[in-house]
């Protein structure tokens, strides 16, 4: 047995040792993998965040950055690279719910952690193959919007409006906004009928759908545009066909051409956002943890969804994001 100066000399030099080895795994180069589904809007608000949380972590840390550009080959391509490169965590917001499993299941077998954000694989996939999803709850997404309608419809004193959404609805999320949206409109306004709903996530197919669906339904008096695309591509629709004081719209994703249409508050009433710059600080977070083997307690792991429903809302937000990115 040791004399107990000695044990002392002896525990102390152990704890050192394990403060130096924490040092030293504190000051080596973690290197991330993050893959965005586009460059502009809300994903280069994650790409800010990331960025921006890649300098406050205290880490020293190698973002590799690439856009998927909405193709899950691209995506699946890019992730084989960042397996080649020796990522020690992806992060990646799947361009599909089904298809870009495969590609993430190659990441997770190689031992890389994959963080999704945004979007992710179906339940059983993601249980299997991923560490941690960075989300707002698209459920809520929605129906917070749809609260938001049926004020709208309930102080107009219009108890059966029409309703056509644009969508978004090749990822799950977007099923989902969807189903929050109905369900919050409809307890509150029991009358209202969804009339139509076609893809549109993109602002030019947007523009275009949502104008042949102005035509096709000429007592149409709103849109649900579930994505940024599509809620601004409502907005021109309706000033382009002269429906401006006749139909307004309610949609998903703040930009600054969105704020500024909300602040004007003649077409657009009500947005709902998932920051994306917070979303990408989250997700960073993530990978980090995955990296140091810090599970969360739940794979699902909540960012906040904020409501913005008047002109002045508009305002503060473009005041608040001055530099554009949301």
């Amino acid at each position: 047995m040791l004399p107990k100066n000695s044990a002392k000399l002896a525990l102390s030099a152990i704890l050192a040792l394990g403060g130096l080895v924490s040092a030293s795994a504190q000051e080596k180069e973690l290197k991330v993998g993050a893959i965005y589904m586009d460059a502009q809007g809300f994903y280069a608000g994650v790409r800010k965040g990331i960025q921006t949380g890649a300098s406050e972590a205290g880490r020293k840390l190698n973002i590799i950055e690439t856009n998927a550009q909405g193709d899950v080959s691209k995506e699946s391509s890019f992730i084989d690279s960042l397996i080649s490169a020796g990522v020690q965590a992806i992060i990646v917001s799947p361009v599909s719910a089904d298809g870009s499993y495969r590609s993430i299941r190659r990441a997770h077998d190689a031992g890389i952690p994959v963080i999704c954000y945004n979007t992710c694989l179906n339940d059983k996939d993601m249980a299997e193959y991923v560490s941690a999803y960075a989300v707002g709850d698209p459920f809520q997404f929605g129906h917070k919007l749809g609260d938001a309608a049926g004020d709208y419809f309930i102080a107009a004193k219009m108890t059966e409006p029409k309703i056509a959404v644009l969508n978004c609805e090749f990822v799950e999320v977007c099923v989902t906004r969807r189903k929050g949206f109905e369900e919050a409109l409809m307890a509150k306004v029991p009358g209202a009928k969804i009339v139509a709903n076609q893809e549109g996530a993109t602002l030019d197919k947007a523009v275009s759908v949502a104008s042949t669906m102005l035509s096709s339904n000429p007592e149409l008096d709103a849109f649900f545009g579930e994505a940024g695309g599509a809620t601004l591509g409502a907005a021109r629709a309706v000033k382009s066909q002269g429906r401006t004081g006749k139909t307004v719209v309610f949609g998903g994703d703040m930009t600054t051409e969105i704020a500024q249409e909300l602040a004007d508050n003649t077409v657009i009433k009500a947005v709902v956002d998932i920051s994306g710059q917070g979303l990408g600080k989250l997700a960073l977070t993530q990978a980090i943890n995955a990296i140091d083997g810090k599970k969360p307690a739940d794979i699902r792991v909540p960012y906040d969804i904020d409501l913005y429903a008047s002109a002045d809302a508009g305002k503060q937000w473009l005041t608040a994001h001055s530099d554009g990115v949301p």
